[in-house]
């Protein structure tokens, strides 16, 4: 991208990048056009293979519950009851990244319905039939999606995002990066979840500004 954009660290299936939605919802609806958003999808357990234990699901409860204290962001606790759940991310990752191969400027939008679905739907966006399901609300073609999906040329794209991420020393997300400056500089906006208020307050100096953003407390 050229000229002044942001670089958005998320993944589908990070419960404090769903509480993070409303602040996205906020630099979009008083920028625009103006500061693009770009996604790079992190990786948050691509790859997973054993089924959660109970002890997980303890510690994702807590998670769930301070997320929703932090953003008032809504959470289906049904989602407990699920016996064996495998919590790969990298389906739900890849469909992110073939809605943005093909409509870019839909690409944040598909990823707040994926992880609504997850989250407040209690729908299991590993299956790659119910992102089928979603994405053919966006417009694409479900079979199309389907083999899409499974093509190894969308599971390199969606590694290559993760690479992207780790090299970029991202270690948690949400993580919003800004710039470049006139020195071509970027700088964190924020490492982890802000509330709208704090990201924005940070924006608006960055861009009044020739310098690189500092980051929110």
């Amino acid at each position: 991208m050229d000229g002044a954009h942001l670089i958005y660290f998320s993944d589908p299936m990070c419960s404090w990048c769903w509480g993070f939605v409303p602040t996205i919802a906020a630099i979009r609806a008083r920028y625009g056009d103006m500061l693009p958003i770009r996604l790079i999808l992190g990786g948050l357990r691509p790859g997973t293979e054993e089924p959660l234990t109970e002890a997980a699901k303890a510690s994702m409860r807590g998670h769930w519950g301070h997320v929703t204290e932090a953003s008032g962001q809504p959470f289906d606790y049904n989602f407990f009851d699920r016996n064996g759940f495998v919590y790969d991310t990298d389906p739900a990752a890849r469909a992110v990244v073939i809605v943005r191969r093909h409509r870019p400027d839909l690409v944040l939008d598909f990823l707040e319905r994926t992880q609504r679905a997850f989250y407040a739907e209690n729908r299991d966006v590993t299956d790659p039939a119910v992102l089928a399901d979603l994405a053919a609300d966006f417009g694409l073609d479900r079979e199309g999606f389907l083999a899409e999906h499974a093509s190894e040329a969308a599971k390199a794209e969606t590694w290559r995002d993760y690479a992207i991420s780790q090299r970029a020393g991202v270690t948690g997300f949400p993580t919003l990066v800004g710039g470049p400056n006139a020195e071509g500089a970027y700088g964190v906006v924020t490492r982890g979840f802000q509330p709208p208020d704090q990201v924005l307050g940070v924006l608006d100096r960055w861009l009044a500004s020739a310098v690189a953003p500092t980051p929110a407390n």
